[in-house]
C-alpha cells in the first residue's frame, strides 16, 4: 500500500507511468532535481501526514525502497 501510493506520487511528479516505478528506481533515474525533491516531500506529507522531512532524512534516501522504509518507520512512530 505504501509503495503504491509513493509510486503514484512519483509518477504524477515526473510524468511517468506508475508501472515503470519499482523499489529499485532511483531519483536519478527519474531525473529529479532539488525542486522536485521538495515537491515530492510536500506530497508525501500531504498523503501520509508524516510532517516535514529534514535535510538529513532526504539525504539518506536515494531510491524508492529507501523512501518506503522511511515512510513505514514514520508511520510506526
Amino acid at each position: 500500500m505504501i509503495f503504491e501510493k509513493i509510486a503514484s506520487i512519483l509518477a504524477e511528479q515526473f510524468g511517468v507511468d506508475a508501472d515503470t516505478i519499482s523499489m529499485e528506481t532511483s531519483f536519478e533515474d527519474l531525473g529529479a532535481d532539488s525542486l522536485d525533491v521538495v515537491e515530492v516531500t510536500m506530497a508525501l506529507d500531504e498523503t501520509f501526514g508524516i510532517g516535514e522531512m529534514e535535510e538529513e532524512d532526504i539525504s539518506g534516501i536515494s531510491c524508492v525502497a529507501d523512501l518506503v522504509r522511511f515512510i513505514s518507520a514514520k508511520l510506526e512512530d
